[in-house]
């Protein structure tokens, strides 16, 4: 496959995207009583903390459906998904392609990745680190080995301690390698290199006992913690900031369906609910901007993920 093809699959995905959103929108949604039942959601931590706990109860209060919610990460939330062994999904990252066909991952297929909430990558260390901004290319740099002192970014005469999550494809890892290297292969390195399982034990780690480290986590769940945000070219991850763009590490947050879940139609009226008016505003209320509010990031977002696509034909 051609590297014009390649682009225009990409752009063809965020098109069909962006119409299974309207579609959504445009559905009216019911306010007839159901039988009490309930639907389970998996996911990554990051889009519970950024709506979903506050969503599910507003859910079940309203229409008497409880949304069971777990952890487990993004792949978890796709895949669980894509198998039918749950109901709905929530994930910080697009779904995988088999750098061969172009074509979704095999445990990846048939699933429908609705475009619901913008989160941001924030770059976070202790609360006691005197650095208050860092830029871009200072962060490639932490990030592959080429500053290792806090002293090279203005601070203490320190070694940096490095924290990244295991793997590429979690929602963190994968988008950091995104939005920031432009290459879903690019390996971090660092002479003090921790690797943590998941994004939680890294969080606790810059929050407590970590005093020289530093790592990037989902804003949504950072801000809980007791942790210092960096600005990143001096523009801080705020609500503001990341709908109108100027924090430059933004992503969307997805809800993930199955292709036929309209064998289920408490599936399709909750997707609605999310998107409703009375959704949105739970999203606001928590800080969290929800999808429409900031719909033209969708298109710089996709610039970064056709660069990442690119740099991966190329090898």
């Amino acid at each position: 496959m051609s590297l014009i093809e390649a682009k225009g699959n990409v752009v063809l995905k965020g098109l069909l995207t962006l119409i299974g959103s309207i579609a959504i929108l445009i559905t009216p949604v019911t306010t007839q009583a159901v039988a009490k039942q309930s639907l389970t959601w998996a996911g990554c931590g990051i889009s519970k903390k950024a709506f979903m706990t506050e969503m599910a109860k507003a859910y079940e209060k309203k229409t008497g459906i409880k949304i069971e919610l777990q952890g487990g990460g993004a792949t978890k939330g796709i895949r669980k998904v894509a198998a039918r062994e749950i109901d709905l999904g929530g994930a910080c990252r697009q779904t995988l392609e088999d750098p061969n066909t172009l074509s979704s991952h095999t445990l990846e297929r048939r699933v429908q990745m609705d475009p619901v909430a913008w989160d941001a990558l924030a770059v976070i260390v202790h609360k006691g680190n005197p650095v208050g901004n860092i830029t871009l290319d200072q962060l490639r740099k932490v990030y592959t080995g080429r500053i290792t002192n806090w002293s090279q970014l203005g601070g203490n005469n320190a070694p940096i301690e490095l924290y990244v999550r295991k793997g590429k494809i979690s929602g963190v890892g994968r988008t950091s390698r995104e939005l920031i290297f432009y290459d879903y292969d690019q390996e971090f390195s660092s002479p003090r290199l921790h690797v943590e399982k998941s994004t939680g034990p890294i969080e606790k780690a810059i929050e407590k006992d970590a005093v020289n480290g530093i790592a990037i986590s989902g804003i949504s769940s950072a801000k809980r913690r007791k942790v210092k945000l960096l600005k990143l070219e001096g523009h801080e991850p705020s609500y503001e900031n990341i709908k109108n763009g100027s924090y430059l590490l933004y992503r969307p947050l997805f809800l993930v369906t199955h292709l036929r879940s309209l064998d289920n139609p408490e599936i399709l009226k909750f997707s609605q609910f999310v998107h409703s008016e009375d959704g949105k505003q739970i999203m606001r209320n928590v800080g969290t901007v929800p999808y429409e509010d900031a719909i033209h990031l969708w298109l710089k977002y996709l610039g970064s993920v056709r660069k990442a696509q690119d740099a991966g034909l190329r090898q």
